[in-house]
């Protein structure tokens, strides 16, 4: 995914309030071996962008000043109660150097899992994203979790998800990523036929 950026001169609160009222927003780029920058991005477009999953969990391709350069989106602060964007901070990524980030979970077929259907479970994900370590050309934009096999009462951890080829899963394995817990309906109904045997 590509956005477009140009160099901010001006600093200090001030300046970032101006930035704003213009339709401005001010960020922040960081890492690899040049110095943090200050740069300033279209509120419309970022706005939109960072409306799409994808936009958090890719190498980016920033147009700065016409030069084209890969970061990473580390932080986005928002207004407390308006849709605006106050500041965004990039982390510049090497095509050489592993780097650490989030990634989603999208999780398929839950309704069609025994849990559901055989034991009138509710599944539950209690974890959404997952920390993994990779070189930016195996970053996936999500890890896919498929629940067909999963039973009421059973957990799934993340020692139990199948990594992408490339990517490391940097979080505790023991990790509880989704669970189906027996319903109370479920398992009153279980010790009512157990007591009419």
């Amino acid at each position: 995914m590509q956005f477009t950026a140009t160099t901010r001169s001006v600093q200090g609160t001030g300046a970032s309030r101006r930035l704003r009222r213009a339709g401005r927003v001010p960020a922040i780029v960081y890492g690899g071996n040049a110095e943090p920058l200050s740069i300033e991005l279209d509120h419309n477009e970022i706005f939109h962008a960072l409306r799409k999953e994808e936009f958090h969990s890719s190498v980016l391709d920033m147009q700065l000043d016409g030069k084209g350069a890969s970061v990473l989106l580390r932080a986005v602060q928002w207004h407390p109660y308006k849709q605006q964007v106050l500041h965004v901070d990039f982390q510049r990524v090497a095509a050489n150097q592993a780097l650490h980030t989030k990634v989603p979970l999208h999780f398929v077929n839950a309704e069609n899992s025994p849990a559901v259907k055989l034991g009138g479970a509710v599944v539950s994900h209690v974890v959404t994203e997952v920390d993994v370590s990779c070189l930016p050309a195996d970053l996936p934009q999500f890890i896919e979790v498929d629940l067909a096999e999963l039973v009421a009462g059973q957990s799934v951890h993340l020692s139990d998800l199948k990594a992408p080829k490339g990517v490391t899963f940097t979080g505790n394995g023991d990790t509880v990523v989704v669970t189906a817990p027996v319903s109370a309906a479920a398992a009153s109904e279980e010790s009512n036929s157990e007591e009419q045997k």
